[in-house]
C-alpha cells in the first residue's frame, strides 16, 4: 500500500483551493450615439421594365411574379400575324425572282453560244447580261427584305434586361401591345434600405454613418449592422429619404417594412459585456478588481447599446469609473 505523505496532502488541497482565472474587462469611457428608431423599406436599386420591341399579341408568358431572371433569358413572346403574312409573300416573290433569275442564266448561255457562230450580233449578249444582273438584284433585294421580317419576328422574344426578380406582371396572354410598351417589371438583384428619417432627427445624419438592424426583425439571435450610403437632398413631407447598405438582406418581399436604429448625438458613456453583469434581489452588481480581490459593486444599467466590438454591449450608467477592471463571474 503506498503511505500519503502530510506534505503531498497540503500540495492536493492548495490545488484544489486555488481559484480559476476569471476574464477581465478594462472599463474605459467610449463615444456612443443616442441611436433613434426609424422605420426602413426593403427595395431594389432600381426597378426596370422588361418592353416588347415590336407590337402584337402576347403568345406565350415564361414567368410569374417572385420568379428570379438572369439578364437575357426570355420572358414572353410576342407574335405578330401580320409578319407571318409579309413572310410569306416575300417567300413567293424570292421564288418568283429566282425562277427569273434562273430562266435570264439559261438565255444568257444560249444568246452567247449563237454570238460566238455570228448568228446573232453582240448586242444581244450585252443585254441578256443585264437582264441577268437585273433578275439577280431584284432576288438580292426580296431577300433582304425577308431578313428584316425575320428580324423583327425574333424581336417578338421579350428579353430580361437584367438579374433580379419579376415584381409585377403586366400582360397576360392574348394582351395587345404596342412597340416599347412594359410587359413586367424586374428588381434587380442588389438590396438596400430605403430610411425615411425625419429632418430634425437628420440633420447630424452623414453618408457612412452605421445603422443597426435588430435581430428579432430578421428572425435572428443577433443584431445585424449596415452602412448609410446616400443622403437624398431633398426633403419630401418634412422626411429625408437615405439608403444604407445591409450585407445578406433578404432578396424575396421587396417593400418590407423593418425598424432600424440610427445614430444620434455622441455622447460619452461606459459599455461592458452583458455576461459582466449579475442580479440578485433586484439590484445589479458587477465584480470589480481590487489588491484584495475581486468585490461586488451595485451599478445601475441603462439600455442595451450593440457594438461591432461589444455585440451584447450594455450601458452602465454609474457604480463604476474609467480605469475599473470588471472581473466575470
Amino acid at each position: 500500500m503506498h503511505r500519503v505523505t502530510r506534505a503531498g496532502l497540503l500540495i492536493v488541497a492548495a490545488m484544489a483551493s486555488s481559484p480559476v482565472l476569471a476574464e477581465t474587462f478594462a472599463v474605459v469611457p467610449r463615444q456612443v450615439s443616442d441611436e433613434k428608431a426609424v422605420f426602413a423599406t426593403v427595395e431594389s436599386v432600381s426597378v426596370v421594365p422588361a418592353r416588347g420591341r415590336i407590337g402584337g399579341t402576347v403568345v406565350q408568358l415564361n414567368v410569374r411574379e417572385g420568379d428570379r431572371v438572369t439578364r437575357g433569358q426570355s420572358i414572353a413572346t410576342i407574335g405578330d400575324e401580320k409578319l407571318a403574312l409579309q413572310m410569306k409573300s416575300l417567300d413567293a416573290q424570292i421564288d418568283a425572282l429566282q425562277a427569273q433569275s434562273t430562266q435570264a442564266q439559261t438565255d444568257l448561255t444560249r444568246i452567247e453560244g449563237l454570238v460566238e457562230r455570228g448568228t446573232l450580233p453582240r448586242i444581244r449578249l450585252d443585254e441578256s447580261r443585264t437582264a441577268v444582273n437585273v433578275a439577280e438584284n431584284a432576288r438580292r433585294a426580296r431577300v433582304a427584305e425577308r431578313a428584316v421580317v425575320q428580324q423583327q419576328l425574333t424581336e417578338g422574344e421579350v428579353l430580361a434586361p437584367a438579374d433580379g426578380r419579376v415584381l409585377k406582371k403586366l400582360a397576360a396572354i392574348g394582351s395587345v401591345l404596342l412597340p416599347g410598351e412594359p410587359v413586367a417589371m424586374i428588381a434587380e438583384q442588389n438590396f438596400m434600405l430605403r430610411l425615411r428619417i425625419p429632418e430634425r432627427h437628420a440633420r447630424s445624419l452623414k453618408a457612412g454613418d452605421r445603422i443597426r438592424i435588430d435581430g428579432a426583425e430578421l428572425g435572428e439571435q443577433t443584431p445585424r449592422f449596415g452602412k448609410i450610403e446616400l443622403i437624398y437632398p431633398q426633403i419630401e413631407d418634412g422626411r429625408v429619404i437615405a439608403d444604407a447598405k445591409v450585407d445578406g438582406l433578404g432578396e424575396y418581399f421587396v417593400g418590407d417594412r423593418l425598424r432600424v436604429w440610427i445614430s444620434g448625438e455622441q455622447r460619452s458613456a461606459f459599455v461592458i459585456p452583458s455576461g459582466y453583469v449579475t442580479t440578485r434581489f433586484g439590484v445589479d452588481y458587477v465584480r470589480v478588481q481590487q489588491a484584495g480581490g475581486a468585490v461586488s459593486t451595485p451599478v445601475q444599467r441603462g439600455r442595451r447599446l450593440p457594438a461591432p466590438d461589444v455585440p451584447d454591449g450594455l450601458e452602465i450608467l454609474s457604480g463604476i469609473r474609467s480605469g475599473d477592471q470588471l472581473v466575470s463571474p
